[in-house]
């Protein structure tokens, strides 16, 4: 099985940082901590598309993006991990990830490929990280698990010229059973900007934790 992300995905990332691409109904949704989150409203499923732009202060680009791309660390810091590895398939690494949804609602898992690649862009340094869901998968589903079939994610992360990221974040994904709409929206809202939160934070503490391994 070959890697699913082309070339021109990786660009489209990255240009999204100098040139947003808001056209065909993307709204604003929230804007908090210099962050802005616009969605798109999905006719097929109901669910919002979104986008994020924003700086993530005081953590370099290469920082942020070893850190993002370092699953064992994320584990220390996500609190929302229950469950996430890496396995091989078919000479592939696709990660395997449980993530923990409040009371009385069922946990949900993914299994999606990865891949990052460093960018030089007429000399500016551009971190790209895509990932999708897989559609066949080396993970048996869990009972009491809900498996999330629809996900993608793709981020750009460049120096923003001091010691801050620029950041662009760029995701979807249908976690499916009857969860409410307003439940969905408040997690969007709240969850992305403590995510960049956590990320900060996680980045500043990332010497201490490789010194430790």
């Amino acid at each position: 099985m070959s890697l699913q992300f082309k070339d021109e995905e990786f660009q489209s990332a990255w240009k999204e940082l100098d040139e947003p691409q808001l056209e065909g109904g993307w709204e604003l949704f929230t804007e908090t901590m210099g962050v802005k989150i616009y969605r798109l409203h999905d006719k097929e499923t109901g669910l919002y598309e979104y986008k994020v732009f924003g700086v993530l202060n005081n953590c370099n680009a290469e920082l942020c993006a070893e850190v993002y791309m370092d699953l064992t660390y994320r584990k220390h810091w996500d609190t929302y991990v229950k469950e996430l590895f890496e396995k091989d398939f078919g000479g592939q690494n696709a990660i395997y990830w449980e993530v923990k949804y409040p009371f009385p609602m069922s946990n949900r898992d993914y299994v999606y490929m990865r891949e990052s690649r460093d960018l030089d862009v007429d000399g500016r340094k551009i971190w790209v990280i895509l990932a999708r869901s897989a559609p066949e998968t080396p993970c048996a589903e869990k009972s009491g698990v809900l498996r999330v079939k629809d996900y993608k994610q793709s981020v750009a992360l460049e120096s923003d010229g001091g010691c801050g990221t620029k950041v662009f974040m760029n995701y979807f994904d249908n976690p499916g059973g009857m969860i409410p709409t307003w439940l969905v929206n408040w997690a969007a809202k709240t969850g992305v900007p403590g995510f960049l939160t956590d990320m900060q934070k996680a980045c500043s503490n990332y010497s201490k934790f490789c010194a430790k391994k």
